[in-house]
């Protein structure tokens, strides 16, 4: 049998907020409630979006969308700027409901995070009727919604908890996965972005099944170190703890383009995009950072990194755009295309005693394809 078999099934809980943002300002503001609204970006057609309400999805209008495609999907958005102190403090209450209920909770962001409810503090046994009644307290004192997804590791919650969105309780259990995960198309596993979907489907990978039919050396052929992880988790192995100290030291966004890219407008537009994402991203960590990096992939899949590394912390989205740019320029792109480009901002202040601290991204980062 194998070892992880034999261990203790893990009663996972992933929670997930729905269209955060956007239903924190239709909660607030009544002249908001039952329209289309995007938080971040500007009716001018300027920036991009951060979060759209379900009312706007209906059109298409998803975050990190530009806010002049936006626009010519649903011509009647109502766009607001992010609050993101107001974000912050309920994120705070949400993560109060869920400390009721476990000491082992690993946010992902202000609105989503994992909850190991193996052992919970009420004894209350189900992590089905724990997950209904964080929901509920969520509902009752906060006027929000949230979705939850609940199975024994946290790669399945994450994806049961998208399932029924919104306000939706999805339980995958240890006999389902398997079949569940056979059945998942490509472009539901977390991780899978449009251009890897797109790269799998080319191969004839469409599901988890087709993907249970390549071996693990196939997989890390064709899709890198997260090759390993996909071929794992499509036969339900998921052994990642729920880490309750999880500490954040770099936030970034990349964009990986349907078609390979040499005009430079075309890319300082790209990286305009990826420098909003990346401030919205710091000012909901409340985090400050002073090394700032352009990751660069090219048509022939080589790849670099420039760094910049400012004497003071950042605070300006304009200080990224504009050095992201400029490490750009210093770039030999002379009969070069690009396929991907990254922003990063690491190297951050500790308030406790100012170490300076690096670590390379993984999948699991605070890092996330701008798609």
């Amino acid at each position: 049998m194998n070892n992880a078999e034999e261990k203790p099934k893990r009663k996972i809980i992933h929670i997930d907020m729905d269209a955060f943002y956007a239903s924190v300002e239709q909660r607030d503001f009544p002249e908001f409630r039952g329209k289309p609204l995007a938080v971040g970006g500007s009716p001018d057609g300027r920036g991009v979006v951060a979060t759209a309400s379900y009312e706007a999805r209906k059109f298409g209008v998803r975050s990190a969308m530009s806010s002049k495609t936006a626009l010519q999907l649903c011509p009647h958005l109502l766009f607001t700027k992010p609050r993101f102190e107001a974000y912050k403090e309920v994120s705070q209450k949400i993560r109060e409901i869920f400390s009721r209920y476990t000491d082992l909770i690993e946010p992902l962001s202000l609105d989503e995070a994992y909850l190991d409810v193996s052992e919970d503090k009420m004894n209350i046994g189900s992590a089905i009727d724990i997950a209904k009644a964080i929901k509920d307290a969520i509902k009752n004192e906060l006027n929000l919604t949230a979705s939850a997804g609940v199975s024994v590791n946290k790669f399945v919650a994450k994806i049961a908890s998208d399932i029924n969105k919104p306000d939706g309780l999805t339980f995958i259990g240890p006999s389902k996965i398997i079949p569940f995960m056979e059945a998942l198309p490509v472009e539901k596993f977390f991780g899978v972005g449009k251009v890897t979907a797109l790269k799998m489907k080319n191969l004839g990978l469409f599901y988890g099944s087709d993907l249970k039919k390549l071996s693990e050396n196939e997989m890390q052929k064709h899709f890198g170190k997260t090759g390993k992880f996909f071929y794992q988790i499509v036969r339900g192995f998921d052994d990642r703890p729920v880490n309750a100290n999880r500490i954040s030291k770099s936030i970034g966004a990349e964009d990986t383009f349907e078609n390979d890219i040499d005009d430079i407008e075309v890319l300082k537009k790209e990286i305009e995009k990826l420098s909003i994402i990346v401030y919205n991203r710091l000012n909901v960590k409340n985090k400050e950072g002073k090394t700032l990096t352009l990751k660069v992939k090219f048509s022939d899949f080589s790849q670099i990194t420039r760094s910049y590394t400012f004497i003071n912390y950042v605070t300006d989205q304009k200080v990224i755009f504009e050095n992201a740019v400029e490490l750009l320029n210093k770039i030999d792109l002379e009969n070069k295309k690009i396929r991907l480009l990254g922003v990063t901002i690491s190297n951050f202040y500790n308030e406790e005693n100012d170490i300076i601290t690096f670590r390379q991204l993984n999948l699991f980062d605070d890092f996330e394809e701008a798609d």
